[in-house]
C-alpha cells in the first residue's frame, strides 16, 4: 500500500513502519558485494542531510544541484532538501562543462555534489570562473582533488556538519511549511535541438502522479526494483519514487554498462526502462538463435510462437486461452523461456514500464511472448512521466501507448497534437516565460508536439509533429515510424532517417560490426578495418536487401533509397546525442554533410 506522506517526510514516514528492512541496495565497488542500506539508515543519512545543508546556508526554495551517476547519495540529497524546503538540480552524469556552466547559472546554484573524478573535475573547472557557484560536495572518496582547492568537501565530512542536529529545529519547521506549490526540482531537458529548457516540478505534481500510479499498477513493498535509467530522467526519478512511497526495495546500479551483471545479480521484479534496452534483448535473442542447433533453434521458435499466441493473442486481449494452449505455454514457461529469463537475470519478473520513444512492434510482440509483462507508456518531463500506460488487468494492444492516467486531461488539437491538462502538468520552464507561454496556451493546454488519437480507450502516436519530414515532392515522412520498423534487424544497431526537402529517403546506418565482419569473412568480402567493411558495395547491397524486405508495409516515397554505413558509433562527444541517447538531428546530417549528399548525387 501506498505511503501518502509528501516527499519531505516520504523517508521517515516509512523508517517509522519499515525500520531495519532493506530499502537501498548498492553493490560496493572493492568487494562486488551488493550491500542493504535499510530505512532507519535512509532516514538518519537524510536527517543529517537537512541539518547539513542548513549549516551551510541553503536557503528555502534555494536551487542546489546534484551532478553525479545513480548513487544511493544522490537520494539522501534528493530528500534532505525536500526536508527544508530547497531545490534539488540534477544533472546528467555525462553532461559537459558547458552545459554544466550555463545549468549553474540559469538556476544561480552555489553548491554542486559530485559523484566520481570525471564529475568533480569538470565541475571543479567550472567553479574556478563561476561567481555563483562555491562548494563542491564530493560522493566518492576517491576522488582526488585538485590541489588549489580549499573548498570542496567530502560526502562524509559534509554529513559530519550535520551529526549533532543542532538545526533540526529549524528543519522541522521548514517541514511544516512546506507547501505542494513548492518547487521540487528543476529537471533541465537534453534538448535536441537547442538549448536545455528548465522544466519546474512541484510537489504537487509528483504527489498527483503517485497516487494516480496507486491502482494502475501491480506494484507492492515485497516487489525489487532495478535501477537503471539516470536519476536525472523524469522517468526514472518519478518511478523511483513511486516505488519508495510503496516499500520496495531499490537496487541502484551505478554504471548502465553493467546493468546485464547487475540484474543476474539482483533478480529484478522490476526495472524501468526505454525501449532501446528491449530492443538490445531482441538482437540478442534473435543472434541466438540464428546460431543455435537446429533442435535448438526450433524449441526457442516454437516456445516464442506459443507464447504468442498465448500472451499476445489470449491474455493480452483479456480473453481465456484453450486449455491444450494453456498446457503447451506452461510446459515452455518452466523449460525453454525460464531459461532464457534466468540468463537475464528476470526468473521473478513482475512487470516492466516502458517508454521514451516508439517501442518497435515485433519487439513488443517479442517481450510478451517471452512471458514478460511489459507495460508500454507515454509521458514527458513536464507531465511527470506518464500521461498514459497500460494497465495490467485490461486489454493492451500492441503499438499503443496505454490508457490515460487517472487524473491527467487529454486533448487533441491541430494535427492531432496531444494536448494536457491536470495536476501532473508543470506550470511552465524555469526562468523562461516566453517559452512556457509559446508551450502553455491561454485555456492552460500544454501542447507536447506528439500527435496521436485515441482508439477503445487506448492511446496512440502517430508522430512527432515537429520531426515530420517533407521531401521536395511535398510528401511527409514521419522519421521515427520508419526508424522503429527498420532498427530491429539484427545487422543494425541504429539509423537515422534523412528526408527533410529531399527528394527521396536515404539513412545513416549504425551496423552490427561484429556480424558484418563475420558475414564479410564468411562471404570472402575483403576489408582491413571499419571504413573498407562500411564503404564494402556487397556489405552495402546486403544491408540494403534487407532493409527492402523489412518496408515493404510503407509507401514507395516512404520508402528508404540508399543507406550510409557509418564506421564509427554515435557519440555524445561530438554531440550526435543527448544525455538520454536521443538523437540530435541537425548535428549529425552536419556531421555528416558529406556523406549524405553523396547519396543524393545523380
Amino acid at each position: 500500500m501506498q505511503n501518502k506522506s509528501p516527499l519531505s517526510v516520504l523517508i521517515h514516514d516509512q523508517a517509522a513502519h519499515y525500520g531495519a528492512r532493506e530499502a537501498l541496495l548498492f553493490r560496493n565497488d572493492k568487494t562486488g558485494i551488493w550491500e542493504p542500506i535499510s530505512w532507519n539508515e535512509f532516514s538518519l543519512n537524510v536527517r543529517k542531510v537537512s541539518n547539513a545543508l542548513l549549516e551551510l546556508g541553503v536557503e528555502a526554495q534555494e536551487n542546489v544541484a546534484v551532478f553525479a551517476q545513480n548513487m544511493p547519495q544522490s537520494l539522501f540529497v534528493d530528500f534532505g532538501a525536500y526536508g527544508i524546503r530547497a531545490v534539488t538540480v540534477p544533472f546528467y552524469a555525462t553532461s559537459s562543462e558547458m552545459q554544466v556552466k550555463y545549468i549553474v547559472s540559469d538556476a544561480s546554484i552555489r553548491y554542486v555534489f559530485v559523484g566520481e573524478q570525471y564529475q568533480y573535475d569538470t565541475a571543479y573547472r567550472v567553479l574556478k570562473l563561476s561567481h555563483q557557484l562555491s562548494k563542491l560536495i564530493i560522493f566518492d572518496p576517491t576522488v582526488e582533488k585538485d590541489s588549489q582547492d580549499q573548498v570542496s568537501l567530502y560526502f562524509h565530512e559534509f554529513l559530519k556538519l550535520g551529526e549533532s542536529f543542532r538545526h533540526q529545529a529549524e528543519v522541522d519547521s521548514r517541514t511544516a511549511d512546506y507547501d505542494q506549490d513548492d518547487l521540487a526540482n528543476i529537471l533541465y531537458t537534453s534538448g535536441t535541438t537547442g538549448l536545455s529548457k528548465g522544466v519546474m516540478m512541484t510537489h504537487r505534481m509528483y504527489r498527483a502522479a503517485l497516487a494516480a500510479h496507486e491502482h494502475a499498477i501491480p506494484l507492492s513493498d515485497k516487489d525489487v526494483i532495478m535501477d537503471f535509467l539516470p536519476f536525472t530522467h523524469v522517468f526514472e526519478r518519478a518511478w523511483s519514487y513511486l516505488c519508495l512511497a510503496t516499500g520496495c526495495t531499490l537496487a541502484v546500479n551505478q554504471h548502465p554498462a553493467e546493468i546485464l551483471r547487475s540484474m543476474q545479480e539482483v533478480h529484478p521484479t522490476c526495472m524501468c526502462a526505454v525501449p532501446r534496452f528491449w530492443e538490445k534483448v531482441y538482437a540478442g535473442v534473435q543472434e541466438r538463435i540464428a546460431t543455435s542447433s537446429p533442435i535448438q533453434r526450433k524449441l526457442l521458435l516454437d516456445a516464442l510462437k506459443v507464447g504468442k499466441a498465448y500472451n499476445v493473442d489470449y491474455k493480452m486481449r483479456g480473453l481465456v486461452p484453450p486449455v491444450a494452449l494453456k498446457m503447451q505455454y506452461l510446459f515452455y514457461e518452466k523449460t525453454v523461456i525460464a531459461l532464457l529469463l534466468k540468463n537475464l537475470g528476470l526468473e521473478n519478473h513482475n512487470f516492466f514500464p516502458t517508454a521514451g520513444a516508439t517501442i518497435p512492434p515485433v519487439v513488443e510482440e517479442f517481450i510478451h511472448s517471452a512471458g514478460i509483462m511489459m507495460l508500454a507508456g507515454y509521458g514527458l518531463t513536464e507531465s511527470t512521466a506518464t500521461v498514459s500506460c497500460d494497465r495490467y488487468n485490461q486489454r493492451m494492444t500492441i503499438g499503443s501507448v496505454g490508457r490515460v492516467l487517472e487524473g491527467v486531461q487529454v486533448k487533441f488539437g491541430d494535427n492531432n497534437e496531444v494536448l494536457l491538462k491536470g495536476d501532473t502538468i508543470t506550470k511552465g520552464y524555469y526562468r523562461k516565460a516566453e517559452v512556457t507561454e509559446r508551450s502553455i496556451d491561454q485555456d492552460g493546454w500544454f501542447h507536447t508536439g506528439d500527435a496521436g488519437y485515441m482508439k477503445d480507450g487506448e492511446l496512440y502516436l502517430t508522430d512527432r509533429i515537429k520531426d515530420l519530414f517533407k521531401t521536395s515532392n511535398g510528401k511527409y515522412i514521419a522519421p521515427q515510424m520508419l526508424e522503429s520498423k527498420l532498427v530491429v534487424d539484427r545487422y543494425i544497431d541504429q539509423i537515422v532517417i534523412v528526408a527533410d526537402q529531399r527528394k527521396f529517403v536515404s539513412a545513416l546506418i549504425i551496423p552490427d560490426y561484429k556480424l558484418l565482419e563475420e558475414l564479410a569473412v564468411q562471404h570472402n568480402v575483403p576489408f582491413s578495418n571499419r571504413e573498407e567493411l562500411c564503404a564494402s558495395p556487397e556489405i552495402v547491397r546486403f544491408v540494403m536487401y534487407r532493409i527492402d524486405t523489412l518496408q515493404q508495409e510503407f509507401a514507395h516515397y516512404e520508402q528508404v533509397k540508399r543507406i550510409t554505413l557509418l564506421p564509427e558509433p554515435l557519440s555524445m562527444e561530438r554531440g550526435e546525442l543527448t544525455d538520454t541517447l536521443k538523437v540530435k538531428r541537425p548535428v549529425l546530417y552536419s556531421n555528416y554533410a558529406a556523406q549524405i549528399e553523396k547519396m543524393y548525387e545523380e
